[in-house]
């Protein structure tokens, strides 16, 4: 059968580096499952990290787990409030599918749950099951926490929100009272930005961003940041700076940067609180004094993933604050699924926040 007739894919493959455009059979959904014809999907900082080689990828897969898609058929399945599917209906969906009697499950972290299955990062074995985002459907698997989506807002602002805005929900969440306290943000990337303004919206007494890129730290007052610090600040202006609004309370960093972490912890106020979420690369350790962490009551948190609970939050949040920031915009170029080496060229310039990708024809 022709290609052209087939659901489809561009099928990445680590040990050639490059990808390969390849057709897939049709099936029935079983009990659990929903099959969904993708619509929009973008690409995220960890698929750029796959493709450079900067993250392990066991085999050939489908990437891409940012993504929004259409419900085309489904067996008797509910969204995550416990409403039943249509076909039509737009949805998102949790970037993993776990077996809520998993040990991790019951233990609250389901996300490390041990038969996890990860969108964009399976293997392809024999089932050929098409898993990501980077073709024309996906397979939903039972344990999936799916969420539909109204038409408030557009493809542009609703791919990510299943990774980048559901994890800073998640950081926030970690993070503990946000209300009347100063938060800091490392990193003003589609992360940085979103969690920005979500501290602004959960109340934050002062929001303060710091990046290496001053251009991208100036975008970032369009995201209700108060203050900027620039990397290349002395350190005398850069305590002026901190005095002036009482310190730190929180950190979110969203780079990664093992200088960046260190440098900002040990600036936090006594009781601060730090969540780690761009540490997703191999990198060298972080030193810390454990003694000053002691006296100073801190506490140094990481998340992987997410809950379902908070991507049911970042789309609450999109839903009631995508026309007060300018979200849609973090996405520029797009480009047809076929051309997907391009956007990959075009995303590993570093000029996008978010590279678009929707489906054409083979």
């Amino acid at each position: 059968m022709s290609i052209n007739n087939l659901p489809w894919a561009m099928v990445y493959n680590p040990d050639e580096k490059k990808f390969e455009k390849t057709g897939f059979a049709h099936w029935d959904v079983s009990n659990g499952e929903v099959w969904v014809k993708i619509v929009y999907a973008t690409i995220c900082t960890s698929d750029l990290h796959t493709v450079s080689g900067r993250r392990s990828c066991a085999g050939p897969c489908i990437l891409g787990h940012e993504i929004i898609g259409e419900v085309v058929a489904c067996a008797d399945v509910d969204d995550y409030y416990g409403h039943s599917l249509q076909l039509g209906d737009l949805v998102t969906w949790s970037v993993y599918a776990y077996d809520a009697q998993d040990e991790m499950a019951v233990k609250g972290i389901p996300q490390k749950s041990s038969q996890l299955y990860k969108y964009g990062h399976e293997v392809l074995d024999e089932d050929q099951i098409m898993s990501g985002g980077f073709g024309s459907h996906c397979l939903l698997k039972e344990g999936t926490s799916i969420f539909k989506l109204s038409n408030n807002f557009s493809y542009k602002v609703a791919a990510p929100l299943n990774c980048s805005h559901a994890t800073v929900a998640g950081s926030l969440r970690l993070a503990g009272e946000i209300k009347g306290r100063n938060v800091l943000v490392i990193g003003a990337g589609m992360i940085g930005l979103s969690a920005s303004a979500m501290a602004v919206e959960s109340g934050a007494r002062n929001v303060v961003t710091t990046d290496i890129d001053d251009e991208r730290l100036n975008r970032s007052r369009d995201f209700g940041v108060d203050l900027v610090l620039s990397h290349h600040l002395s350190n005398e202006d850069l305590e002026i700076a901190l005095t002036d609004i009482g310190g730190i309370d929180i950190v979110i960093d969203t780079s990664g940067s093992p200088d960046a972490i260190e440098k900002w912890i040990s600036k936090m106020n006594i009781g601060g609180t730090a969540v780690l979420i761009g540490s997703v690369f191999t990198q060298r350790d972080i030193h810390l004094n454990a003694e000053k962490c002691v006296r100073n009551l801190w506490t140094i948190r990481g998340l992987h993933n997410y809950m379902p609970q908070d991507l049911a939050y970042a789309i609450d949040f999109m839903e009631n604050n995508h026309q007060r920031y300018p979200f849609d915009s973090l996405v520029k170029n797009e480009f047809k699924l076929s051309d997907i080496e391009l956007a990959f060229t075009q995303a590993h310039r570093g000029e996008d926040y978010r590279v678009g990708v929707y489906v054409d024809q083979p």
